[in-house]
């Protein structure tokens, strides 16, 4: 039996120093109490951020949403804010798991994790979301670093994160049946900059597709999607699929995302 202390500060300083002392953070636990009941992890202590208001809520911000990294699922998927600004992401939020997930999930566990099958990496690396914790701002685009690992320092923590409100925005997956995580899933942004595609599910970690987005920036269509070759030679293959059929799924659903927002 693993022996393990558990504490709930209810300010985000207490919890940063805790954390800083080498306490395990855990925030919705949807992968960390199934890594317990594996015995794959042995964290010593735990500091539950479930009681700290700081990292809570969903507030417009200027041109962006800053979403707590406390904040589930589900309240994601529910929110008229979130709704309002960006309906890809609450439409992303309420497909995540099943509703026991989506309940006790959070966004900033989900980022922190970077599982290479969840959903949200894709949006924040498509939307060019600013991942804000208690010690600096990250970009998307330097968070992501591997399979389960990020930019964080050992101990740090999200307070928020940011997401610039696109023009339009879709997120298309394919579910592995079991699990409710993407085979393959693909969130296409479309912003002032550009355009940006990203595919979560398919390789080690999270990634831009930068072909489709040259293709879609010249043409905003699901044919000029379809005529993008998706390259397997980097996409990873188990039980589930191979690399060239993740490279079919990659090519299909970024079509479907394309098709339903220029038929919105």
């Amino acid at each position: 039996m693993y022996a393990f202390t558990y504490e709930a500060p209810t300010t985000l300083d207490a919890a940063a120093r805790q954390a800083a002392s080498g306490a395990r953070p855990i925030a919705g636990g949807q992968s960390l109490l199934p890594a317990l009941r594996l015995r794959l992890a042995d964290p010593g202590q735990l500091v539950d951020l479930g009681r700290i208001p700081e990292l809570a809520g969903i507030r417009r911000q200027g041109d962006a949403l800053a979403i707590g990294a406390m904040a589930r699922h589900q309240q994601v998927a529910d929110s008229a804010e979130v709704r309002a600004a960006i309906p890809a992401l609450a439409d992303l939020a309420g497909h995540i798991g099943d509703r026991q997930v989506r309940a006790r999930g959070t966004l900033g566990g989900s980022l922190a994790n970077n599982d290479p099958a969840a959903d949200y990496p894709a949006a924040a690396l498509a939307l060019g979301a600013t991942i804000v914790t208690d010690q600096r701002e990250i970009a998307a685009a330097d968070f992501f670093v591997g399979m389960y690992t990020t930019a964080l320092n050992e101990g740090e923590l999200i307070r928020e994160v940011r997401f610039p409100v696109p023009r339009r925005a879709a997120y298309q997956k394919f579910r592995q049946g079991a699990s409710r995580f993407a085979l393959v899933g693909v969130f296409v942004a479309e912003a002032p900059d550009g355009v940006r595609v990203a595919v979560t599910g398919a390789a080690s970690s999270v990634f831009r597709h930068a072909a489709l987005e040259a293709a879609l920036g010249r043409e905003f269509s699901a044919a000029s999607a379809a005529g993008v070759r998706i390259d397997p030679t980097d996409l990873g293959s188990d039980l589930h699929a191979s690399p060239g059929y993740r490279a079919q799924l990659i090519s299909v659903l970024a079509q479907r995302a394309v098709q339903a927002l220029v038929a919105a």
